[in-house]
């Protein structure tokens, strides 16, 4: 008997069809806004240096992640190698930017999210996910067959097109976005991502039609939804004011967002003069200010002890 959340999707093909059809993609790859053109069917690579199969680096019950994504028994993360972004601050640059990880098949991939599942977590989350989006349906429409019946949810760095999220409107139940620059010269500069902004946008707002409101199990621990993230960068480089701007007009005040403090001078980011630091409180407390301007009343920010969650209200916070 299929599990109960994709069964649907199961007997009516549409699984199956959707990750076939993503496949396909990878023949001329399209899958992301670099439209690399290369045949990724043949092991040739292109920009995120994958070919036919992802590379997996690590798989485990991650607990760090936002509270209704974690839950009490952890989410069932998967970091995929590579990426479609060269951040020059990449914090897990090992496997983002060196390659530290193996290939791994659809079975293996599938198997995975079976295992996580008997280890009682929560969800799958398939972390830095848009290089490999096929390789993770693929596994995906085996793993549901074999009884996987737990949210998956998509964690991206948001450079992304709204035409290939369209392939996952009924499959993915979480969207975890990063909105990171709000203009394209610091995107270019220092992430090599030319068109984010208006890539990211345009993915923000099909995730949000695919998914305008959240929902919540009896545990608090979300089942359906769109989060975003946000990392204060130093200087104002990753355009704060203008992203709220966005997601208040254009998605909803209501959709919850993360602010992160993290950011540190990591990989080569102290080649950067403008990088070469951490952000300073002052910093954060701006950003986590425009949050109440912009009226966003749901979310997170960061203390030195993690995530505290707010509600419309400005509180205090450290970092």
């Amino acid at each position: 008997m299929a599990a109960t959340r994709y069964r649907d999707a199961l007997e009516n093909g549409t699984l199956k069809k959707k990750a076939a059809e993503a496949i396909r993609l990878l023949a001329a790859c399209r899958i992301c806004p670099r439209q690399c053109g290369i045949d990724r069917l043949k092991d040739e690579t292109g920009f995120c240096r994958t070919g036919r199969q992802a590379v997996v680096c690590s798989a485990f019950s991650h607990r760090g992640e936002e509270p209704p994504i974690s839950g009490s028994r952890g989410s069932g993360a998967i970091f995929f190698t590579h990426c479609n972004m060269r951040c020059v601050y990449c914090q897990n640059y090992r496997f983002s930017q060196e390659g530290e990880g193996r290939r791994v098949a659809a079975r293996e991939l599938a198997d995975t999210m079976l295992r996580l599942q008997r280890n009682g977590c929560h969800n799958i989350n398939v972390i830095t996910p848009t290089h490999v989006m096929p390789q993770i349906l693929e596994a995906l429409y085996l793993a549901a067959r074999d009884g996987l019946d737990i949210p998956l949810v998509y964690n991206t760095s948001g450079y992304e097109t709204a035409q290939v999220l369209r392939l996952l409107d009924g499959i993915v139940d979480i969207y975890l976005t990063d909105m990171r620059y709000a203009r394209e010269a610091p995107a270019v500069r220092y992430s090599a991502a030319p068109g984010y902004p208006r890539h990211n946008q345009e993915a923000a707002l099909e995730m949000f039609r695919q998914h305008p409101a959240a929902s919540f199990d009896e545990d608090g621990v979300m089942t359906q939804g769109l989060i975003v993230r946000h990392l204060v960068l130093p200087g104002r480089l990753a355009g704060t004011e203008e992203i709220f701007a966005f997601i208040a007009k254009r998605l909803s005040p209501d959709v919850p967002v993360s602010l992160m403090s993290q950011y540190l001078p990591a990989y080569v980011a102290c080649t950067h003069p403008a990088l070469a630091r951490r952000i300073s409180l002052q910093e954060y407390e701006a950003a986590a200010a425009l949050l109440d301007k912009f009226g966003l009343v749901n979310g997170w920010v960061q203390e030195s002890r993690g995530l505290q969650r707010f509600a419309g209200t400005h509180i205090k916070r450290n970092i």
